[in-house]
């Protein structure tokens, strides 16, 4: 191990620390703390390698890569930190990959630690590989569960700020790992936050504190582009489980949200729905000062089209002049003709060359017999929808027995999902 180096020697300079060394030895050149305080720049969900509708998004997301690169070097940022789906499946292709390295190499060059979570759509395991050498490049992948309580520690001239992260946590995977009889978000979150202000408690009083999670919590907006996580027909968890940290930056939603001065999604950088039209795409820079107060500015993502979503009949569409402004948009169009007209996509793409998604909604009552099954069942829930199913066939819905049957049945599935996911 490296000897540590006395950090009045170093006072108001980056450090960085392997296995949660409180001080460490500077890395690369040596750069100044802006101000005295910590700066770091907060982002997620790159999602490397997804396509959005079909359209290639790479050279938008090695845009946004170069833009988070210059944001590092000309805002004087000391620290990046990443709160998880770094890549966008389990196994991505070449080029997300090519990608990836890349941004660390980008990264690294600058001599600025970068610390980084995987989420539910990375692979744990593939990401963390090599995680120990990388660390030495001042790269900290944390995608060990075992390790919630070790932290990345840096410091500036104030003292220690201790990085914990907290990859996805899959409640059945890691019950056993915290100790919780029965799987679920809330109960295995707070748990590796037990071991979070446990490892805090026993550091020098002042030590400031920031936590990487990737989690739905209550009170954040969803869309959607993310992937469910419901685990016994509940998604979110309170955000007071992660009392007694400064900071924590959070993942997994793709809108950049404010839950507490202290509790912040940055959102992903670029869009991955239509439902994320009216999305601002930015990332938080953020200033931890000596007392651990914290002020953060959004820093606005490249757009590389903007999305527009147009609703009417097809000949209205067409002709509205108010609509102008999205003949160069991604488009998506929904028709509400009461009978399809012919070659409606080929009609809006003469004048939206763009459009990418073409949904018919015919205007008609709710209750109307000819709503499309796919309408009836929008924004229900798989739970939802098996409880409909069982009343629709014997006239009532399932008691409360039969609702836990049903809830335990969804969650092994999603269980034997995750681990097939683990084991590729």
């Amino acid at each position: 191990m490296l000897p540590c180096v006395p950090y009045e020697l170093l006072a108001g300079y980056v450090l960085y620390a392997v296995d949660g060394c409180g001080s460490g030895r500077p890395y690369g050149p040596a750069r100044p703390i802006v101000s005295g305080i910590m700066r770091f720049l907060h982002t997620s969900d790159w999602h490397l390698g997804r396509a959005f509708h079909r359209v290639n998004m790479l050279g938008a997301q090695a845009e946004f890569i170069g833009h988070l690169v210059t944001t590092v070097r000309e805002r004087e940022v000391d620290a990046v930190v990443v709160a998880g789906d770094v890549y966008d499946r389990a196994v991505p292709p070449l080029a997300a990959v090519e990608l990836f390295d890349d941004a660390l190499h980008r990264l690294a060059d600058l001599g600025v630690p970068t610390v980084m979570i995987s989420g539910n759509h990375d692979s744990a395991r593939r990401l963390g590989v090599g995680a120990g050498l990388i660390g030495r490049a001042g790269i900290h992948l944390r995608t060990d569960p075992a390790a919630c309580g070790t932290p990345v520690v840096l410091a500036d001239a104030h003292g220690d700020v201790a990085f914990y992260g907290l990859p996805y946590l899959e409640p059945a995977l890691v019950k056993g790992e915290f100790g919780v009889e029965r799987a679920g978000h809330e109960a295995v979150l707070g748990a590796a936050m037990d071991r979070v202000r446990a490892d805090l408690a026993e550091r020098p009083a002042g030590t400031r504190s920031v936590v990487l999670a990737h989690a739905f919590v209550t009170g954040g907006e969803p869309s959607d582009s993310e992937r469910d996580i419901t685990v016994g027909g509940v998604a979110s968890v309170p955000a007071g489980v992660f009392a007694g940290v400064d900071y924590v930056a959070l993942g997994h939603l793709h809108g950049c949200q404010t839950l507490t001065e202290r509790v912040r999604y940055s959102g992903s950088p670029l869009p991955y729905s239509f439902s994320e039209a009216e999305h601002r795409k930015t990332m938080w820079l953020v200033d931890l000062d000596a007392g651990g107060a914290v002020t953060a500015e959004r820093i606005d993502c490249p757009v590389p089209r903007p999305l527009a979503r147009i609703r009417g009949p097809l000949e209205e569409l067409l002709a509205d002049e108010g609509l102008t402004r999205y003949e160069e948009a991604w488009v998506e169009a929904t028709l509400t003709d009461t009978v399809r007209p012919a070659d409606p996509m080929a009609r809006l793409a003469a004048r939206f060359p763009h459009t990418l998604s073409l949904v018919f909604q015919p205007d008609r009552a709710p209750d109307d017999p000819d709503v499309s099954y796919a309408r009836r069942l929008a924004g229900r829930s798989d739970q939802e929808i098996a409880e409909d199913f069982v009343a629709h066939v014997r006239g009532a819905g399932p008691n409360g027995r039969e609702q836990a049957v049903l809830r335990d049945a969804f969650d092994a599935v999603r269980a034997d999902e995750a681990v097939r996911e683990v084991a590729r």
